[in-house]
């Protein structure tokens, strides 16, 4: 591992926050576990935590997993000193202002000045809140997203008694737009769940049309941006397509983005934002327990969760201050390499007659003879998907197991997915393909050590 600049920030800034607090008078811990015991417990829990993949080195590039910046942590850990919550001022009055900085500049980068908006544990719930809110609005009516939203949706609306459809994707994994009004003629639907960066692929549904629907049918356009809402900031590096939906975020009724993954964010910290303030009238809540000492708007009052971690808009805070949310950045410049290291992947995958591209197809196949599909997708974000070519599905679906096992065995770690095999020429049926999600900025200068890891291993399974 490199070096960890984490502790020695720490020593210092710790230091200055306990002379914030110099005046009070000195006490003792109770009880005090001692440090020869606590450091027995820590060293164990070290060798416990050795039992999990690198998530923080180049060469794991699975799943959406990305270390924290090292600021994020020194700030929770310091915050942790205090261990506030933000659901009220009470519990948490820096942190509290904290949060409402952080978020404003989140929502600053869709756009939004006016806006109500606050911190989740999670993109979970924070997507909980946005289709609560759509219950409340419009009582009854249905939720509907593509067959490529997160699933999360489905079941949130299951929680919330909601009836939820499923629409088609296409090829690329977007909502297909034309099955989507279908839907929508129906006369029942509340609110469309649209997906900028599907977790499958990184796909980008066609926002600036569902909007369009939106509008036409009466209904509010939700937009889980949890993975991809940080691409806004280098949109122009993306494809046309993908440029589109981000000018018409600013759109949309309500937004959720995870700084937990590209925000370089420990778990959990989600963000819900609503471009209508006036929502926040179905949060509205008297709690003489909790609310007494201020008569300023907390937190907790446009919130469902209660309890909630003020470390967590420390550390966003922190973070941001060093590495603001603006275009041309540092932060956007990390996002550009990982972005970068997708696309080299996606064309070495390309040029190698072993893989099929998303949308490309094996020579033979039906997508390889089609006029209409002859390159596989670029990837619209930082995530590449292919399969492995094999004369059948089930075929194809065992070699790209036992890749994801022999590159293991050489230090990689990828991920796999099952999609449509017609998504990659193939006869029917569903294939289980690979999955990278190169999302570090590490990914690009690792690109390869990743392809030569990655050569090897399918060289192993399927031959030269």
């Amino acid at each position: 591992m490199p070096h960890d600049p984490v502790p020695e920030m720490l020593k210092r800034a710790t230091e200055a926050l306990e002379a914030e607090f110099g005046a009070l008078p000195a006490y003792r811990t109770d009880p005090d576990p001692g440090i020869e015991a606590a450091e027995r417990v820590l060293e164990e829990t070290a060798r416990r935590l050795g039992d999990n993949y690198p998530y923080f080195h180049p060469l794991y590039a699975g799943q959406m997993l990305k270390p924290p910046h090292p600021v994020a942590r020194a700030a929770y850990a310091l915050a942790m000193k205090i261990n506030p919550n933000n659901h009220a001022l009470d519990g948490g009055r820096a942190s509290s202002a904290m949060e409402v900085e952080a978020v404003r500049e989140i929502a600053g980068m869709f756009g939004w000045k006016e806006f109500l908006g606050h911190l989740t544990s999670s993109g979970t719930f924070a997507n909980l809140e946005a289709l609560w809110m759509a219950g409340q609005l419009a009582p009854g009516r249905r939720i509907v997203g593509s067959e490529q939203a997160h699933y999360t949706h489905q079941r949130i609306s299951g929680v919330l008694k909601l009836d939820y459809a499923s629409v088609a994707a296409d090829p690329r994994g977007r909502m297909d737009v034309e099955a989507l009004e279908g839907e929508l003629r129906k006369g029942d639907v509340g609110m469309i769940v649209a997906t900028l960066g599907t977790t499958a692929l990184g796909g980008v549904d066609p926002l600036e049309e569902i909007l369009t629907l939106a509008k036409k049918y009466g209904c509010r356009a939700h937009v889980d941006a949890a993975y991809g809402g940080y691409f806004g900031l280098i949109a122009d590096e993306l494809e046309e397509p993908a440029r589109r939906a981000f000018a018409a975020i600013d759109q949309a009724d309500s937004i959720v983005i995870d700084p937990h993954k590209h925000g370089l964010q420990p778990y959990g910290c989600g963000c819900v934002l609503f471009r209508d303030a006036a929502v926040g009238r179905f949060y509205k809540h008297d709690s003489p327990y909790t609310y007494f000492t201020s008569k300023e708007l907390h937190l907790g009052e446009i919130s469902l969760e209660c309890s909630r971690a003020g470390a967590a808009a420390v550390a966003l805070w922190a973070t941001q201050r060093l590495l603001p949310l603006v275009r041309g950045g540092e932060f956007a410049q990390g996002l550009s390499k990982g972005r970068r290291a997708a696309l080299e992947l996606h064309r070495r995958i390309k040029l190698d007659g072993r893989f099929v591209g998303l949308g490309g197809g094996a020579p033979g196949s039906p997508s390889a003879r089609n006029p209409g599909h002859p390159h596989p997708h670029l990837p619209e974000h930082d995530i590449v998907v292919w399969a492995l070519r094999g004369n059948t599905h089930e075929e194809a679906s065992e070699r790209a197991k036992r890749a994801f096992d022999a590159c293991a065995a050489r230090g990689l770690h990828l991920a796999l997915v099952q999609l449509p095999g017609s998504w990659f020429g193939m006869d029917g049926g569903v294939v289980t393909c690979l999955r990278s999600v190169l999302m570090k900025p590490e990914h690009e200068a690792w690109m390869g050590a990743i392809w030569e890891r990655l050569s090897a291993a399918c060289e192993e399974v399927c031959g030269a």
